[in-house]
């Protein structure tokens, strides 16, 4: 094995197909195959469709990144793959195939967890992650505050969203406002020419006697539509621009303050910003606008390595294999709840090697 491990990812938590390929803390290969204008129809994502999307991509998907990374798949080191959270039925996709080409090829699988792969997809682009580091992920499934000591072992839940993410949120103020999906984008796009300050839409769980890391959107896109809704009722012109701009402003005012604030409490002055929210262009600026005023260091990986993809699975895979963590055994299994504070799912290492042992001929061709 080289002194930088080779490893491919595969991540189908949600509705992307994606397969990236990490050499140590360089990426190679980042292939995704998006199944997003299958579910446009319907304004979310179907697990059915997400999951049917990704047994015909899957095959087609890790050839291409095979080949944009200029390697054969008898070069790796390992498989990773991610184990959840999730949807059940289309992780199971990603566990199915990673184990088919782990067998095949005779290498060490490795199950990691969806957070802890946003987390360490910056290492792609600045570098090994400070230990304490604290990260802020916002998606569509999650939002959480989380400290973290060791990516391979050691990762604290702070605090998470108690109902609506903020993904889920602007989503839905999308969907009421007829701009279609997924939100985050247009949502983003249309506030750029809208006034964050028009409309004093509430804050979630900010005060005196909330929890300090905890967030809540539903509040917050209810009353949005409320306001929409009275709008419309009397006839009047609703301001998308505006409304898009002042709901997007209360998102990231909440998310920024929480998220220095936890840093400044553990002492931490390094602030990681992942998963696909974190391509929002106001969140980013808010960010770096209070962490600078706070002394603390933003990292932030570029919008495509934030939004699900295959290069965080497979950075997290190669830190496994480059810190000597245990393999996954064969009866990994897919867990749409599988919790942060587990990077990975270990298994026994006899077993695994007994059964390389039986695939030491290399199936794959």
């Amino acid at each position: 094995m080289a002194d930088e491990p080779l490893v491919l990812g595969i991540e189908t938590s949600c509705d992307e197909t994606g397969v990236g390929i990490v050499r140590g803390t360089t990426l190679l290969a980042d292939a995704v195959a998006s199944s997003v204008d299958e579910h446009a129809r319907f304004g979310g994502v179907v697990p059915e469709v997400a999951s049917r999307a990704h047994l015909e991509a899957m095959v087609p998907t890790i050839d291409r990144a095979l080949k944009e990374a200029g390697v054969s798949a008898r070069d790796l080191d390992g498989i990773a793959v991610t184990a959840g959270p999730g949807l059940a039925g289309a992780l199971l996709v990603g566990v199915s195939a990673a184990k088919a080409y782990a067998y095949a090829l005779g290498k060490p699988l490795y199950g990691v967890n969806h957070l802890a792969s946003h987390i360490c997809v910056d290492q792609l682009e600045h570098g090994a992650l400070p230990e304490p580091t604290m990260a802020l992920l916002v998606s569509g499934g999650h939002s959480s505050l989380l400290l973290s000591s060791d990516i391979t072992s050691d990762v604290r839940p702070m605090g998470a969203t108690i109902d609506d993410a903020a993904g889920e949120a602007f989503d839905k103020i999308a969907r009421v406002l007829n701009l279609g999906f997924p939100g985050g984008p247009v949502i983003d796009r249309y506030a750029k020419e809208g006034d964050p300050n028009a409309i004093a839409f509430p804050r979630g769980l900010t005060g005196p006697r909330d929890p300090v890391y905890d967030f809540s959107f539903s509040g917050l896109k209810t009353a949005v539509a409320r306001w929409i809704e009275a709008k419309r009722a009397a006839g009047e012109e609703v301001p998308v621009r505006d409304v898009a701009a002042s709901f997007q402003e209360a998102v990231v005012d909440v998310l920024t303050r929480k998220a220095v604030r936890a840093c400044k409490d553990e002492g931490v002055d390094h602030l990681m910003i992942g998963g696909g929210v974190a391509a929002n262009s106001r969140l980013r600026v808010l960010a770096q606008e209070r962490c600078e005023a706070a002394g603390i260091r933003l990292r932030v990986p570029r919008p495509k390595l934030c939004t699900d993809n295959g290069a965080m699975v497979a950075a997290l895979g190669a830190e496994m294999v480059a810190r000597g963590r245990a393999a996954s055994s064969w009866d990994l299994s897919a867990d749409s709840s599988l919790p942060v504070t587990e990077p990975h799912v270990p298994g026994h290492d006899h077993d695994h090697d007994h059964v390389h042992e039986v695939s030491k001929e290399n199936l794959y061709s």
